[in-house]
């Protein structure tokens, strides 16, 4: 398991989400339920995983938007939300130099620059809005790297899945904030000459702006 050396921005970054949540005034008027939201997320990941790939030593920093929709709710006390996302941008920290199979070859680092995007995704939300609501969240998409990533052989297109669990909080009818855990794995499914795999354990915060009311 790798760990990065400069996670503290990103540990400042949730920090300050927090500290904006808890100073936010009480709602004089109750929460209403929204059929949409928009979410402006930001991640960094904590570390390295062995679950569907075999590369470590890497960090990964996105941040973008992502869309949820119900599309259905109130069963049993859940909702069911489609989630589809983009990331204009998704920054790669990795060796500056490595083998085929992605073993680092120096200590010196380089960051990839790439973007993505995920229309296909789900999200299972627990609880009323206005309470601390806790979901568990899947996607699948794609990235793209300006260079080849994780092998010198590999692709500069990879495919993206995200599995995690996070909670989110409606502090008024228009804005709240969520914090959330996953399991960020991508590889190029096997479209090039080596295919390593990665899975990085990313904290991701986000400002969430509700939309249209049900």
């Amino acid at each position: 398991m790798v760990f990065p050396k400069s996670a503290f921005s990103a540990s400042m970054f949730f920090a300050l989400v927090f500290l904006w949540a808890s100073s936010a005034t009480s709602q004089t008027t109750p929460i209403q339920p929204v059929q949409s939201e928009f979410q402006i997320v930001g991640g960094f990941s904590v570390g390295n995983i062995h679950l569907f790939g075999y590369s470590d030593n890497r960090q990964i920093y996105p941040f973008g938007v992502e869309y949820d929709r119900r599309v259905r709710g109130s069963l049993a006390g859940l909702r069911l939300d489609y989630v589809a996302e983009l990331l204009p941008v998704v920054l790669l920290n990795e060796p500056a130099q490595y083998k085929v199979d992605g073993t680092a070859l120096t200590t010196a680092r380089q960051i990839q620059y790439g973007a993505g995007f995920t229309p296909i995704g789900a999200r299972i939300l627990w609880r009323k809005p206005g309470q601390l609501q806790p979901y568990l969240i899947g996607k699948g998409g794609i990235l793209y790297f300006r260079n080849r990533v994780l092998s010198t052989e590999g692709t500069h297109l990879q495919f993206s899945a995200e599995f995690g669990a996070g909670v989110e909080k409606a502090i008024s009818n228009r804005i709240g904030f969520r914090v959330a855990y996953n399991d960020f794995h991508f590889s190029n499914g096997d479209i090039g000459r080596h295919n390593p795999g990665i899975d990085l354990m990313e904290m991701q915060a986000g400002l969430t702006l509700r939309l249209s009311r049900r």
